[in-house]
């Protein structure tokens, strides 16, 4: 918010909720284009205008009828109409989301009359990204998926880029680019989101209450913090993909650090706490937020670490041996019902029984069948 205050922008607000009027201010609506989003604004403008002018950016491509419809309504309250590409949320450097939690539902839900709205979306969404990046890749997918879904969503991904590149700003048409673009099923692959993954990032969100990537925690005298789990965090950028393993080894390494560059001195070997990091910040105030950065995370290690030595050893071991087929010595499983049923047994919370279950569903069938089973929890 403190980014767009320096811009000029004083305050931002939900299209759909209702709102003061400002009409000495211009607006700049940041919206999908969507009829719901056009109808919004039509409203801004249709009796009184609740603003001086509006200026309108779509996060993608505006259909004509739609486009047609806010032009008739309110055309004369616009002063900008553009169309930018980023139908798409950056959750990290490398990673996005088309946002669209419903999605495998409406895709694999047998009989669900949105599979061909949701792959049209979802490859729109796609286009834009690439053109953002200014990338034109080969689209490329598995050939011998049973639903053909990946086939549908290349064939309408690689349709729409052409389209978009068929001309260029300068009336030259744009060739394919090196970068190559992967679509992949989920029915290649229905086990993954199932087992307890060991990751910092894939544990914490997992494991621990986190919500809009904001973490709360406790200090050793009983206060409450939170932490905001994001790209500024320079320290969750460089663990969240580690192992668990690695994360506890690198926490207290990095302590040790800043304290050896004050002069602290402390036994290696000693075991970093909380309480040691508290009295560290106190004798080193230069040092505070670098130092408040490390509690968080070693509070968020030893929080995760808790989980997984009270709840999610004995349940992971259960996981791999069924999803492999196999224990850690090799052995084959003969019996799967023999792993799964100590974890149905178990006290364990309910969701985590009902991915045992899947998983034990799986090492029987196999193949398109265990995909079907998915289907039916595609919320878990």
């Amino acid at each position: 918010m403190s980014d767009l205050m320096s811009e000029g922008i004083t305050i931002v607000e939900d299209l759909y909720k209702n709102r003061e009027p400002v009409p000495e201010m211009k607006a700049i609506y940041f919206m999908a284009p969507t009829a719901k989003c056009v109808d919004a604004l039509i409203n801004d403008f249709k009796l009184k205008p609740k603003y001086r002018a509006a200026y309108v950016f779509f996060t993608d491509y505006c259909p004509d009828d739609i486009f047609d419809k806010m032009k008739k309504n309110c055309g004369k309250h616009i002063k900008v109409c553009k169309e930018i590409n980023i139908s798409f949320l950056p959750l990290e450097a490398q990673v996005f989301t088309c946002d669209n939690p419903e999605a495998f539902k409406k895709i694999y839900t047998p009989n669900s009359r949105d599979k061909d709205q949701t792959l049209e979306m979802i490859a729109d969404q796609i286009v834009t990204l690439c053109a953002t990046l200014e990338e034109y890749p080969g689209v490329r997918y598995k050939k011998d998926s049973d639903l053909n879904y990946g086939k549908k969503l290349a064939e309408l991904v690689d349709n729409k880029l052409a389209r978009h590149y068929d001309l260029d700003d300068n009336s030259k048409k744009k060739g394919k680019t090196q970068a190559q673009l992967l679509i992949v099923d989920r029915a290649m692959d229905p086990v993954s989101p199932i087992l307890h993954e060991l990751t910092y990032q894939a544990m914490a969100y997992d494991l621990i209450p986190i919500k809009d990537n904001t973490y709360e925690y406790k200090l050793k005298d009983g206060s409450k913090k939170e932490a905001l789990l994001n790209e500024e965090d320079q320290l969750w950028v460089k663990l969240r993909h580690m192992h668990i393993a690695e994360v506890t080894g690198q926490i207290p390494k990095l302590v040790k650090e800043i304290s050896a560059s004050r002069g602290e001195k402390k036994q290696t070997d000693e075991k970093i706490s909380v309480g040691a990091l508290s009295q560290l910040m106190k004798k080193m105030p230069g040092f505070r937020k670098q130092m408040a950065q490390k509690t968080v995370h070693l509070c968020l290690a030893e929080d995760l670490m808790s989980h997984y030595q009270t709840n999610v050893e004995k349940l992971c071991k259960a996981e791999q041996d069924l999803a492999i087929g196999a224990d850690a010595e090799g052995q084959k499983v003969k019996d799967p019902m023999r792993t799964l049923l100590p974890v149905l047994l178990h006290p364990h919370d309910t969701t985590d029984k009902i991915r045992a279950v899947l998983l034990y569903i799986f090492s029987l069938n196999g193949g398109y069948f265990s995909f079907l089973v998915m289907q039916r929890f595609g919320n878990i």
